[in-house]
């Protein structure tokens, strides 16, 4: 049988060591974060009854799922339903196929709920939700959680765009009825603190409000077509206004209207500038005024007015499931230009699944789009390495070899990562495999250290070399 070439899906990435340990160190830094104001640790399963996930993404993101082959004769179902179907069309002549009562085709997309049951997630807050309704009397309200797991969405791979990526999000699911705006605060706070630590300064958070979007749908055309300006203009930095334009008309807008909606989302100026303008062209709309008013108060509240916070009326987080303010953050450095966080305020998310009028908000930072800015910018630590070995033991034949053991688990007991070279090399190629990767110290170990029960310990950051028994090592090592 001829070998086989290893492959990868398309959208998917292997990380080495090296690379492990640099989205280790952003998970650990938003990790402290989401501590620090109070969120708590949560973890769901990889995948979710397709039941949960369907309906709550909209059309598109329906599009997105990674739907699970049920396990077994699949399509045992399937043939079942049309066995049945035909066996009821011979019996009767008078027999018509309803929408749920017809032949389904195998390449159907009406054959998926006969033959998968189970989806990966699309994202952490669907899962959250499902997660609160079913432990509502388990936990505290307002519950306030975070979840660093990775999702899968089928969408076309590109430059900063995967198939498999991890999400860090923070959520808070309060008393029914709360409509308090104090957790938009602290979540903007949470990214500033976060990009801080990541070295990432240069960035932006766009804010926008679903309401405002109803808002702008109702003096455009109706309200009704809310979900349709949102999903379209969602795509605006895909497609461009032209784009959008056409995708629009195809669904009835006439030029008009679209003048009325480019005209809204296109305003520019300082923040209190933009929304007097609004305030105007939104001045029918109900719905509309009360999104700019919940925007006014987070301009004004925030407690770090230096936080780069920007107005955009053309962000519209396609999610369906958002009901308040939208945010969305972007790097200004280096080439890629996508979001690298984004998130909002939900509240009646929990009740799709029978837990209504409780308030929701969240945001997620993705670890994998950071990863390559960080990455692009040079903003890991230097001290950031494949190994966590602090100490390896070089030898020169077995004696020695055995000599260094009971000072390898010394080092272990004390807390210092160290490892013993398993085969006897010749001292520089020992040396090299330390170099490689970056281990610091070097213990050797030759007939002489043996007899006198000391090391030659050499630094290999700075050269320097010196003679020390084990504990001394250990001082100089722990340091």
């Amino acid at each position: 049988m001829a070998a086989q070439k290893p492959t990868l899906p398309k959208g998917t990435r292997d990380f080495g060591p090296a690379d492990v340990q640099k989205r280790k160190h952003i998970l650990n830094a938003i990790e402290k974060v989401f501590k620090k104001y109070g969120f708590m640790p949560l973890e769901t399963p990889t995948m979710e009854n397709l039941s949960t996930l369907e309906g709550k993404y909209g059309e598109e993101g329906d599009k997105l799922l990674f739907r699970i082959l049920d396990s077994g004769d699949y399509l045992k179902s399937l043939k079942e339903h049309n066995d049945k179907i035909l066996s009821d069309e011979s019996q009767d002549a008078t027999f018509a196929p309803s929408v749920s009562g017809k032949l389904i085709d195998l390449d159907s997309k009406a054959a998926t709920k006969f033959i998968s049951e189970k989806g990966l997630r699309y994202d952490l807050t669907v899962p959250f939700a499902r997660y609160v309704v079913m432990h509502r009397n388990e936990i505290t309200f307002p519950f306030k959680r975070y979840q660093m797991q990775p999702v899968w969405r089928a969408d076309r791979p590109q430059k900063g765009r995967y198939r498999e990526f991890w999400q860090c999000d923070a959520d808070v699911v309060g008393v029914v009825g709360s409509d308090s705006l104090l957790n938009e605060l602290d979540l903007i706070q949470i990214y500033d603190e976060a990009f801080t630590k990541l070295g990432i300064i240069n960035y932006e958070i766009r804010i926008n409000n679903r309401k405002v979007l109803a808002g702008i749908a109702e003096v455009v055309k109706s309200i009704d077509v809310m979900n349709n300006i949102a999903v379209a203009i969602d795509k605006l930095d895909k497609i461009g206004e032209d784009g959008v334009r056409k995708e629009l008309g195809e669904q009835g807008f006439s030029d008009e209207e679209l003048n009325t909606l480019f005209g809204i989302i296109t305003i520019k100026g300082e923040n209190k500038e933009i929304l007097n303008q609004l305030k105007d062209k939104l001045k029918s709309s109900h719905e509309g005024l009360k999104g700019i008013e919940e925007l006014e108060f987070i301009l004004t509240s925030n407690p770090k007015p230096n936080i780069n916070l920007t107005l955009d009326f053309s962000l519209a987080r396609g999610l369906s499931y958002y009901t308040g303010c939208i945010f969305e953050v972007t790097s200004n450095d280096g080439t890629l230009k996508s979001s690298i966080g984004g998130g909002g305020r939900y509240d009646n998310l929990t009740g799709i699944f029978g837990l209504p009028n409780v308030s929701g908000v969240g945001i997620s930072f993705g670890l994998d789009r950071i990863y390559d800015v960080m990455e692009e910018l040079k903003l890991f630590p230097a001290q950031l390495r494949a190994t966590s070995t602090q100490v390896l033991f070089c030898h020169f034949d077995e004696a020695t070899l055995l000599y260094c053991l009971p000072a390898l688990k010394l080092l272990r007991d004390a807390g210092i990562a160290a490892e013993v070279f398993p085969d006897n090399k010749k001292l520089g190629k020992q040396l090299d495999y330390a170099n490689a990767l970056q281990i610091p110290f070097a213990a050797i170990a030759g007939e002489t250290e043996m007899q006198q029960q000391v090391f030659t310990v050499k630094n290999l950051i700075t050269g320097e070399q010196q003679t020390c028994t084990i504990q001394t090592l250990i001082g100089l090592v722990g340091q």
